[in-house]
């Protein structure tokens, strides 16, 4: 299926992605991702591999574009971790002050 990113026309098809990111280990994902096969991987790690083209060089949307019209599954950006709330510590935390304030120190 031809495919455009950065503007240049690209013969893509779902296998050939597919071997060319076979034994490809994925990136931590930050951004948007696409599965393909049993992994996860950024798309714009993705994108490098497929077009071998510069990551600054083309979006992560030309390359969702791209996987979608393949028939990947594309994700949107993980949701990040909220930051603990300090006023209600975590159990783990809880322990560790108790044992802390119940050690007994002798001089």
């Amino acid at each position: 299926m031809r495919c455009v990113i950065a503007r240049y026309p690209f013969d893509l098809t779902k296998e050939g992605v597919q071997a060319t990111m076979s034994g490809v280990t994925p990136e931590p994902i930050t951004g948007f991702s696409v599965t393909i096969g049993r992994r996860r991987y950024p798309v714009m790690q993705v994108g490098e591999a497929v077009t071998r083209q510069d990551r600054r060089d083309f979006s992560s949307g030309e390359v969702v574009r791209a996987m979608e019209k393949l028939g990947f599954t594309c994700h949107a950006r993980p949701e990040p971790e909220p930051a603990p709330d300090p006023l209600f510590p975590s159990p783990l935390q809880q322990s560790a002050d108790e044992h802390q304030s119940s050690t007994v120190w002798d001089s």
